[in-house]
């Protein structure tokens, strides 16, 4: 990644939000020939090319990407980077995919080798595909997190990646304990939170997996470090919603669990929120705690279908992730396009600004970082994305035929991949080109 220019300035269509489009047509800012101007690797102002072209300083460089499209860098709110060789693995549902395929290949992390040269791919797949945030699982091995960590703070990203802490239900080889969960997640806060661009997830992988001690201690290490995230899975599948009542009889629900530990708050990601009930949705509304769409996870395992007009309706913060290595992309493009499919399934409203606004700035808002990144406001970190709506021949072809943004960003979601992201800028330079 080469440094970026002190100021400089990129010409082409651009998108971002300031506001969900469902509650405020206003928050949604396109401009056909714009400029994004970026001064130390911050966005410094945005706005028509007309306008802002005469004001910059003479012999600022000026990268024309006319004919593209610049938005924010997409955030992927919910992915295992321990995942990454076992993706497209057949294997029926959820608790079988775990035993048969997880649990496996995490043991691999125990060499720290293992778990730098993987997060290296992984890092270069999110790039690759316009990812430029993600809150990442690593496994219960304390090195695991550490390689990750390292491998994103030598390219200067914005992530967040936590342990998971697993003390029952899982093979020995990758068991910890409630004790040494905590002193290990203590340990990495301590090395890794607030350094640079990085950030610390407590992840406990699901209720099934830990004790109660576990859980308690989960909550007291989000009380000792305030601004610390949590990230954990929740009414994925029917199965484990059952065993989860198993094992927490005196529980109300599979959510009450993780109330019952302080762990629902603002800060904490739920993956999945597939089998909800109103009192469930209420209660993440009125705690500011997140749910993480993760659309190819749930229709590859057979989970069920997320309802995102409920969670709305509801107002309930919402992300979208891919899940890798339940997930069968690293694009959020294709993500966006299963949601598209998940919501049809299920007689619901999900439009393509639905989807860019989850993958940018509801996305941001979701991990609490709408102060940093996820649109294109003065003062946000200058990590964007160029996106070629020509970058296949279909989509060419097709996108002849559009005439709005809404029929543009539709068409983008639903043929476009990898493929279609020419550039990725972190902190303004260029970080990995399309291949």
């Amino acid at each position: 990644m080469a440094a970026p220019a002190p100021l400089q300035a990129f010409r082409g269509e651009l998108l971002s939000f300031s506001n969900d489009p469902r509650k405020d047509a206003d928050g949604v800012h396109h401009i056909e020939d714009g400029l994004l101007v970026v001064a130390d690797g911050l966005i410094e102002r945005s706005g028509t090319a007309a306008e802002l072209l005469p004001t910059l300083p003479a012999g600022t460089p000026v990268t024309d990407c006319r004919g593209r499209l610049l938005m924010p860098g997409f955030i992927d709110a919910h992915i295992h980077y321990p995942q990454t060789d076992i993706i497209a693995s057949h294997g029926r549902q959820l608790l079988d995919w775990l035993n048969d395929y997880t649990f496996p290949a995490e043991a691999a992390f125990s060499s720290a080798a293992h778990g730098e040269a993987v997060a290296e791919f992984f890092l270069d797949e999110l790039l690759r595909n316009g990812t430029t945030t993600a809150a990442v699982y690593a496994t219960v091995h304390r090195q695991s997190a550490d390689a990750f960590f390292a491998a994103s703070e030598r390219r200067g990203l914005r992530m967040i990646c936590g342990k998971v802490m697993m003390d029952r239900n899982c093979p020995e080889f990758l068991r910890d304990t409630a004790a040494s969960s905590y002193e290990d997640s203590a340990a990495l806060i301590e090395r890794w939170h607030g350094r640079d661009r990085l950030l610390y997830a407590v992840t406990p992988r699901f209720a099934c997996t830990s004790t109660e001690e576990q859980l308690r201690f989960a909550g007291r290490l989000l009380d000792e470090h305030p601004g610390v995230l949590l990230q954990t899975h929740i009414a994925e599948n029917v199965d484990e919603i059952r065993w989860v009542a198993e094992l927490f009889p005196w529980s109300k629900s599979y959510l009450d669990v993780y109330d019952h530990f302080g762990l629902v708050r603002r800060g904490a990601l739920y993956g999945h929120c597939i089998h909800f009930d109103d009192i469930d949705w209420k209660r993440m509304a009125a705690t500011g705690t997140a749910a993480v769409h993760c659309p190819t996870s749930n229709l590859f395992l057979g989970s069920g279908l997320f309802d995102y007009d409920r969670a709305h309706a509801a107002g309930a913060a919402v992300a979208l992730a891919t899940d890798v290595g339940g997930g069968t992309s690293f694009s959020m493009l294709r993500t966006m396009h299963e949601a598209y499919k998940v919501a049809q399934m299920g007689r619901h409203t999900f439009t393509a600004l639905d989807a860019f606004y989850l993958a940018t700035l509801g996305g941001a808002r979701s991990l609490g970082l709408d102060d940093r990144i996820g649109s294109f406001a003065p003062g946000r970190e200058a990590d964007f994305i160029v996106l070629d709506p020509q970058a296949t021949p279909l989509l060419e072809r097709r996108m002849e035929r559009t005439r709005t943004l809404d029929e543009k960003l539709f068409v983008l979601m639903m043929l476009g991949d990898d493929r279609a992201v020419a550039q990725t800028y972190i902190g303004g330079a260029a970080a990995l080109s399309a291949r």
